[in-house]
């Protein structure tokens, strides 16, 4: 795909790289759309960078399971850009498996998934559904997570996530050049 524009015009790499810099951005982001679209706004771009590496590093919640919850939301709400943005990292940095981010599509008849992947995957669908997570789906998690810490992560997650597919969306965010629209197949929701 060529480099498109979306609804809001991206920073130019170069203006990335220093911003990036200067607002202690890790370097490797200052080529992602996502960030050379937030950060047309600086602070915001701080801020999210904070908020979603704090939920990807050192949080109560195993990464594997929040790659689901995330893979769940791209999909969900038809984010191609954060489905491919997470696809390859899931796998390479994550834990998932090509499996496992294929069943998300249709997690409820996954017979690979257990007991914790199916808790968190009804707390994504029942979040983005209804805005909130059941009684019932809570004392799963809370059970399958192990920890309130978990279960607040996972929350957040669902939130954090939800807002970048929300803005990719709307302002309709390009794929980065040379990106394959939902990989690996290109099978859309």
């Amino acid at each position: 795909m060529s480099e498109q524009q979306g609804r809001i015009e991206l920073v130019t790499l170069e203006r990335s790289v220093q911003l990036t810099e200067q607002l202690g951005i890790p370097a490797i982001l200052a080529d992602r759309n996502i960030f050379r679209l937030l950060l047309r706004r600086p602070t915001l771009a701080k801020a999210v960078n904070e908020l979603l590496y704090s939920l990807l590093y050192g949080a109560a919640l195993d990464d594997r399971l929040r790659e689901l919850v995330i893979m769940r939301i791209a999909w969900v709400s038809g984010s191609d850009y954060e489905w491919t943005q997470h696809y390859g990292v899931a796998v390479r940095a994550f834990g998932c498996t090509e499996e496992d981010l294929a069943a998300v599509r249709d997690w409820q008849n996954a017979s690979h998934f257990g007991a914790r992947e199916k808790a968190v995957l009804a707390a994504t669908d029942e979040t983005l559904a209804v805005g909130k997570i059941s009684d019932p789906t809570w004392r799963q998690c809370r059970q399958e997570l192990g920890s309130e810490e978990a279960c607040l992560d996972l929350v957040a997650s669902i939130g954090a996530w939800t807002m970048i597919s929300q803005i990719a969306r709307s302002t309709e965010l390009p794929l980065e050049t040379g990106t394959s629209s939902w990989a690996p197949d290109g099978v859309a929701p």
